[in-house]
């Protein structure tokens, strides 16, 4: 062939070849939807159709964080994924092959709902005379409901294209792995055996079978197919058999007020880390199902709810505020104390100034505490478990938090000014800085929210309990409580007047007391280093370079728009370098490296002293082995967590005790989110960190240790749970 006619032909041979990639690569192709709130598409589990095969689908979805689709049985409200195939003539699509939902409470309704990414696998029969070498796209129109405190109806029609091969065709490179985990998981009949019986107007639920000999089955729960058999609000009590366990329901609809009675209980059986598919038929509750009371830990998770409730909301309201002061005294808020103190002492001889100040703090602090705790409680009521902190454990938030408190720090500098003229600032009387002290009290409560304080732990267990108003009612509190000194010294004139009057010594103040806030921005760089590792670390760091350099740009601006010359240039060089950081924050946290699971590897905490990753199954082998557990439930952004783990479980006399009494330390890392941690949190009435327990050996329940430790406490402690 010429040369001049091949190049005439090449533009069609690389459209034909890329269209016909599909049977030369043996590989599926499909193309995302975005609905909305969700990224929808079609994966495989096989990267071909053999003739004569089954092939597994899946509909993906990954949810908008905070938003979620239901279950086959959505629970009190909600409606089902539904899809409609669109196939090549032979092709039948089977049934959806349901993961194992997640409880999501919201106020009194109890819904079983997915959160984050979700595949849905559906069975696809090949028919024999499928052509092999053909291409075939498969077509599906879905329809779903998604909710965060509102719902959605969105919809989607999506296609997989697919090609067939001859013999077994291999796993689809990027998704194959994921379908057969979801349908690894997912609930499927284990050959047990299952009975219920009504025992007055208590529907019991029996279930026996080698499954559950010997499991834990201390988070059992029942998800019913049907919507009608049981109330789904209800806690479900579980009794513990030698060869299974009894569920307590509570009878629904069918069982109370329909005509015809249930012949049969059809749904899933989840317990920790298993789902088991179960249909009951009515029967005598076998003995084998019960005898042995409730599982170990219910105790604890009804004491965590039990010492939340019994507060009651006055109560609550008191220890939040009570905890909001206290929290004033907590190593968290300590840099903020010096953004106060050179606010404080700007105005100090001006009454009205320093009164407006502090108003203005008060509503930061009010404003951004109650956006906060909005946040958490339509979070959780998404069904994800997250709890007071939770802003942290974004990594994107802690880049955002340390670029602006570097900025902070190089305007308490000097670098440039916000709010006052930099003629005022050299004269000592700059403006009345209401803007300032708002931004003053937000950023108190956002680097100060992820530590708790005492009393204020409490408050916030019952918080988390109750409908969102009085959730609300109790953050107000624990605001108020924050607030208070700053306000009441600003109220007070007799206090303010026994500062110096103004003059040089104020601006050397400010940038002396800068330095915390350099400190602060170095902290959450660090932290920021723990979550995603060393590139995106780089990546925050030339960030910061370029924030400093835009903030050296808009101070000379300012210098040269107050003596009369072209402030342009600077200021836009100041804007493109702002925009260059944004942009390199958000490539470092798009490439941060996905949460590893957590091992069982020894950390070093201390000399001498190590701890093990913790999980609830291994404080109960060290038990069981005779030692006492330590358990510090702890975050890298948690200074409190941080001051206490190298002032009270750092020294040589607790490495002696620690051997002594043959204790183990166990760390549960909340440093980035952590459902199971989030769980455990929840059963002793806490909804952040720090939380220390000190389990006794052989069983028993934990001592729950104070927030702030010292040496003593912990040797203490230790000490008297080995004596059991």
């Amino acid at each position: 062939m010429p040369l001049r006619k091949l190049f005439a032909v090449l533009p069609a041979l690389v459209i034909a070849l890329l269209l016909g990639a599909p049977v030369l690569t043996g590989t599926a192709r499909a193309a995302p939807v975005q609905t909305g709130h969700i990224e929808v598409e079609l994966v495989s589990q096989e990267a071909g159709a053999a003739p004569g095969s089954t092939v597994y689908v899946a509909l993906r979805q990954k949810i908008q964080p905070g938003w979620h689709t239901y279950w086959r049985n959505p629970g009190d409200a909600g409606d089902a994924t539904r899809i409609v195939w669109t196939l090549p003539a032979g092709w039948t699509a089977g049934d959806i092959v349901w993961p194992t939902p997640e409880k999501s409470r919201v106020g009194p309704l109890l819904d079983f709902a997915y959160t984050g990414e979700v595949l849905l696998p559906v069975p696809i029969s090949v028919p024999a005379d499928a052509r092999v070498g053909s291409v075939v796209t498969l077509k599906a129109a879905a329809a779903f409901l998604v909710c965060e405190q509102v719902c959605v109806p969105e919809d989607a029609v999506v296609t997989l294209t697919l090609p067939v091969v001859a013999g077994m065709p291999g796993t689809d490179p990027k998704w194959g792995a994921k379908v057969a985990e979801t349908l690894a998981k997912a609930p499927k009949p284990a050959g047990l055996k299952a009975v219920f019986a009504l025992q007055g107007g208590v529907l019991k639920l029996a279930v026996t079978g080698a499954p559950l000999k010997g499991a834990d089955v201390s988070g059992a729960f029942f998800y019913p197919y049907s919507g009608k058999v049981i109330e789904h609000p209800p806690e479900q009590a579980i009794e513990r058999g030698p060869e299974g366990l009894t569920l307590s329901l509570t009878p629904g609809y069918d069982f109370t007020q329909a005509e015809a009675k249930p012949t049969e209980l059809a749904g899933v059986l989840a317990l920790n880390g298993a789902a088991y598919e179960v249909t009951a038929t009515p029967g005598a509750i076998p003995a084998q199902a019960g005898g042995l009371g409730a599982p170990p830990a219910a105790p604890a998770k009804a004491r965590g709810a039990a010492e939340g409730a019994a507060l009651g909301l006055p109560l609550a309201l008191a220890f939040a505020f009570i905890g909001g002061l206290i929290l004033n005294l907590m190593p968290c808020v300590f840099p903020i104390l010096s953004m106060k103190a050179a606010s404080l002492t700007a105005h100090a001889h001006h009454a009205g100034r320093t009164r407006v100040q502090g108003l203005a703090f008060l509503a930061g602090v009010v404003i951004t505490f109650l956006v906060l705790a909005g946040l958490l409680i339509a979070v959780r009521a998404g069904g994800a478990a997250v709890g007071w902190g939770f802003q942290l454990q974004s990594p994107a938030v802690v880049a955002g938090l340390a670029l602006l408190m570097l900025l902070v720090a190089l305007n308490m500098s000097g670098v440039f000014e916000v709010g006052a003229s930099v003629q005022g600032v050299a004269s000592g009387a700059s403006g009345n800085g209401i803007g300032g002290s708002f931004l003053t009290g937000a950023l108190a409560v956002l680097v100060a929210a992820p530590c708790t304080a005492p009393f204020m732990a409490g408050a916030l267990g019952y918080a988390l309990t109750q409908p969102p108003l009085l959730s609300l009612a109790v953050f107000l509190g624990l605001a108020l409580g924050f607030a208070a000194p700053f306000v009441i010294l600003a109220f007070a004139p007799a206090l303010l007047a026994r500062l110096p009057r103004p003059g040089p010594w104020m601006d050397v103040l400010k940038k002396g007391l800068a330095f915390p806030m350099y400190a602060t921005a170095a902290w959450l760089a660090w932290v920021y280093s723990q979550q995603t590792g060393g590139i995106p670390l780089a990546a925050l760091l030339a960030a910061s370079v370029l924030v400093a350099f835009a903030a050296w740009l808009y101070g000379l601006a300012q210098g040269r728009r107050i003596e009369g010359k072209g402030a342009l240039v600077p200021f836009g060089l100041a804007a493109l370098s702002l925009v260059a950081a944004v942009a390199l924050v958000a490539v470092g946290v798009r490439a941060a490296p996905a949460v590893a699971a957590a091992t069982s590897a020894e950390v070093p905490a201390g000399p001498g002293l190590a701890s093990e990753a913790w999980s609830p199954e291994k404080v109960k082998a060290l038990q069981a082995q005779g030692k006492v557990v330590m358990v510090d439930f702890t975050a890298d952004w948690c200074v409190t967590c941080k001051v206490n783990e190298g002032t009270a479980l750092k020294g040589q006399r607790v490495v002696d005790a620690f051997r002594a009494s043959d204790t183990v330390l166990l760390r549960a890392d909340w440093t980035k989110r952590d459902a199971t941690i989030a769980a455990a949190l929840a059963e002793h009435g806490r909804a952040g960190v720090p939380l220390y327990l000190v389990y006794p050996k052989g069983s028993g329940e934990p001592a729950v240790l104070p927030q702030l430790l010292t040496e003593g406490l912990v040797i203490e402690a230790v000490e008297k749970a080995a004596k059991g």
